[in-house]
This record gives C-alpha cells, structure tokens and sequence, in this order.
C-alpha cells in the first residue's frame, strides 16, 4: 500500500480507522520495545545530570565504550556541583577516547551554569536546556524525555533513518522532528522514545534487518521493496560516513590533549608529539585552536590542560 507523503502509516480515508491503525502500530512498537530494549545503565536513572551526561557521550561514542565510562564518570562526579568544583583539566584527562574534547568543556560549563542559574538542578524546560552550552535540540528532548519523562520526541540519527523509511520520502530537520512528534503516545513518551531508538539501532540500520520489524506492515520504503534511493539518505539527522580520522586534525588535536595529560610542556614539544614535526605551522594552528576552544592555556610558555 502506498503512503500519504509524511504520513506514519497508510491513510484510510475515515479518521475512526486512521485514529485505530495509529494506535495499533503504538502498540506494537511498544509491545516490541517491551521485549527488545536493550538494558542500558542510564536507562535505569530518571536523574536529568545522569542522563544528560549519557547523551554528551553517546554522541560520538559507541554504547560498549561508553558504559563503563558513564559508570564511573557519574560515581566521580554525580551532581553538576562535584563537576562544576573540579578543575576542567580533571574532565579532559577522564575524557580520553570520548570524542571530541570540546564536548567536555561544554559539559564543564554546563554544569557551573546549572549551579549558578538552576540551583544545581538540570532545567525541565525546552528552552532553559537550548541555553545551556553544547545543548542542542535533540540532547534538549532527550534530557525531557528520559530524565523527565515528558512526552516529547527525540531525533536522532536511528530515528530520522525510521521516519524517513517509513514515510518512503527524505525528510527535512523541521519534518522529522513535526513527524516523530505526532508519533509520541500519550503517557509513554519515555518507552516510546527508546523503543524508536532501539528499532532504528537494531533493525532498522544501513543495511535493514526488516523481519520482526514492528513497521514493516506500514513502512512505504519496505513495501516498495526497498528502491533506490533510500528516503533516509540524505534526510535530516541521519549521520553519513565520517571523514577519515587518522592524520586529520582531530587525530593530531587528540595527540595533543593526551600528551598533556602527562603534564604542561612547551609548544614545540607539542607538536612533535602530536607527530607534526615536518608541519610546525599546522602544528601552531592547532595549537591556537585548543587555546580558542578553552582545552588549554598557556602559563610561563608552557602549555597545560583547562583554561
């Protein structure tokens, strides 16, 4: 059966028989969610730091890598007042093999600012959430939707690739998000949220698994037999290829940062160590570039992890 362009299921022409497919396939999402959800630790927290911390990591990170590190990261700092007392160059060392260091720094200020504005507590408001450094729409909702349990939808990369399968058409930031909202059952945001996520993690991958998919008997892409193009290429939120890590800048910035877990040392030393000797001047740039980003700074011509 073919699907009504950014509809979630076939369009029956009567509302009463709409409104009923609607609920049945919230069923079974959820009836699968309840047997087929992976058994997370911060999926056992409704704490909003706990769960926010969560989302920073697995932005970049694999679940497997990021468990253990969650695990101790919440025994180490467990309220945004334990973090906001600790030295910035504390959490850069922690965050070693975490992604991008940046996001660190941002969770630093994040929480000072919970302390300072929000009485150490992480906002239940949208807004609030959106204000805070490095907290962007998806990490906002999520924030509501796991810690809170607040019925409002998540997009991640799973998702949009589920909604843009579904619907049989690529979806723009603004669509998926207005699409996935119309989804959320009342009272079950957080089962309905993490189900999605799951499905789209589990089944609904690059490569799809479509048996015991829940959508299979309503999603317009498998009911096609799966044409070219994939709706979900190209679709908002929907992450591709990452550009090659080894010898890029990120890889020599990461060299950098763990050097200096060691201790300060000069610019030079830096440099050679970040294996940029034959390249001082792009060695230099990135050096200014952690300065600018506040990893590092500079005391007495050393440089030193925190700013």
């Amino acid at each position: 059966m073919a699907m009504t362009s950014g509809s979630p299921e076939p369009s029956p022409r009567h509302g009463p028989a709409r409104s009923r497919l609607r609920e049945r396939v919230r069923a079974d999402v959820l009836a699968w969610g309840a047997a087929e959800r992976r058994d997370l630790p911060w999926r056992r927290t409704r704490d909003p730091w706990w769960v926010l911390v969560s989302e920073v990591m697995l932005a970049q990170t694999q679940v497997a890598r990021v468990e253990p590190r969650w695990l101790a990261f919440v025994e180490r700092w467990p309220t945004p007042a334990s973090l906001a007392l600790d030295d910035l160059s504390e959490l850069l060392r922690f965050w070693q093999g975490l992604g991008y260091p940046r996001r660190a720094a941002n969770l630093h200020r994040v929480a000072q600012l919970v302390v300072s504005e929000h009485a150490g507590v992480v906002p239940d408001d949208l807004i609030a959430l959106l204000a805070l450094p490095g907290i962007g729409p998806y990490t906002a909702r999520a924030v509501l939707a796991f810690a809170y349990e607040t019925d409002v939808a998540v997009v991640d990369t799973n998702i949009a690739r589920v909604l843009a399968r579904v619907g049989g058409e690529r979806l723009t930031t603004r669509a998926a998000q207005s699409l996935a909202d119309s989804w959320v059952p009342v009272g079950r945001g957080w089962a309905w949220n993490q189900s999605m996520m799951d499905l789209g993690s589990l089944l609904c991958r690059p490569a799809p698994r479509c048996d015991g998919c829940p959508l299979a008997g309503c999603c317009g892409w498998a009911l096609g037999a799966h044409p070219d193009p994939d709706p979900a290429i190209g679709s908002a939120g929907v992450s591709v290829r990452q550009a090659r890590f080894a010898g890029s800048d990120r890889d020599h910035r990461g060299r950098m940062l763990r050097c200096l877990a060691d201790g300060p040392v000069a610019a030079e030393v830096l440099i050679l160590e970040a294996g940029l000797a034959d390249d001082p001047a792009r060695g230099d740039r990135l050096v200014v570039s952690l300065l600018d980003d506040g990893l590092v700074a500079i005391d007495g011509g050393l440089v030193r992890l925190g700013q």
